[in-house]
């Protein structure tokens, strides 16, 4: 059993397209590029809606306090 799932790992890696230095390079900082991206943005919408949230609850507690 263990000897025959072995053998197939092996033949099933010798399949595997392995990608070059330059590819790979490229597709990490691709990657990289992309988290901080998308951080930025993340970031940019979170101080957004934090700054309309402390609007929001200053106007509420200014015009409803009892």
């Amino acid at each position: 059993m263990a000897k025959g799932f072995f053998k197939g790992v092996k033949n099933e890696l010798k399949k595997v397209v392995w990608p070059t230095k330059e590819q790979l390079l490229k597709n990490t900082a691709m990657v990289i590029l992309l988290v901080v991206v998308f951080a930025v943005v993340i970031l940019g919408f979170d101080m957004i809606l934090e700054f309309a949230d402390g609007k929001f609850w200053t106007f509420i507690s200014n015009h409803f306090a009892a």
